[in-house]
């Protein structure tokens, strides 16, 4: 799949996401089709924003509203329960392109010992039980 497709309109890296990485009902990434992704996921109100339905970068960052409060509420959390900002994720989208932005986040996201992608959601890792 195409790495920008991985990354959500709010900065989020799909590909570190739980619902994502799973085998059974992988979910396709917040760009993929609806099919196997929670009512939650289908309804994000950011994803189906009408001002960003009408940007051309479809990325956050070109919004005269941000941080919205919805995009706020997220970052807060993000930062809080898994350590990443999608704000500090869109400024970097912003700053380096969404596919050098990818390939940081591979890197920065990637199991010192067995190089596996880790989850964002995860304290302990499934392929290597190291804890991160």
């Amino acid at each position: 799949m195409k790495s920008s497709m991985l990354i959500a309109a709010g900065g989020r890296n799909c590909s570190l996401c739980m619902a994502y990485q799973r085998r059974k009902n992988k979910c396709p990434g917040c760009n993929g089709p609806d099919e196997n992704k929670s009512k939650v996921c289908v309804a994000c109100r950011i994803k189906n924003c009408k001002i960003l339905n009408k940007k051309r970068s479809r990325f956050c960052y070109s919004c005269e509203k941000l941080p919205c409060d919805r995009l706020k509420h997220l970052d807060n959390r993000y930062v809080k329960k898994y350590g990443m900002s999608m704000l500090q994720n869109l400024d970097a989208i912003k700053r380096y392109g969404v596919n050098r932005f990818y390939k940081l986040e591979i890197k920065k996201w990637s199991c010192k010992k067995c190089g596996s992608l880790l989850c964002v959601h995860r304290e302990h890792w499934h392929k290597c039980s190291r804890m991160h």
